[in-house]
């Protein structure tokens, strides 16, 4: 499975702002975003269409697929909820918030 190309991640336009949206979320390449200095989400392409590998447990990455409306709100839920996990656990995150 190879990683998907410029045109595939044409028609993933809308996904990719609500990703870039997100906090916390750098995009260094179009379609690769990191949390961090690690790689937290890319997509591939196959015949059987696009996918996001995605590290919603913050440890290794799983496949899901993101060819529909749904299951891209799926994607966008699952990132959301990895990172706002993330941050309750991060103590820097947490010294941060706490500042003023």
């Amino acid at each position: 499975m190879k990683h998907a190309s410029h045109a595939s991640l044409y028609r993933l336009a809308p996904l990719l702002e609500q990703l870039r949206a997100i906090t916390g979320l750098i995009e260094r390449t179009p379609g690769s975003f990191y949390r961090r200095s690690a790689g937290f989400l890319h997509f591939h392409e196959d015949q059987a269409g696009l996918f996001a590998d995605v590290k919603l447990n913050l440890v290794s990455f799983e496949r899901l697929p993101v060819n529909t409306r749904a299951e891209q709100s799926a994607l966008l839920r699952g990132v959301r909820l990895a990172l706002s996990n993330a941050a309750k656990l991060d103590p820097e995150a947490v010294s941060r918030a706490t500042k003023v």
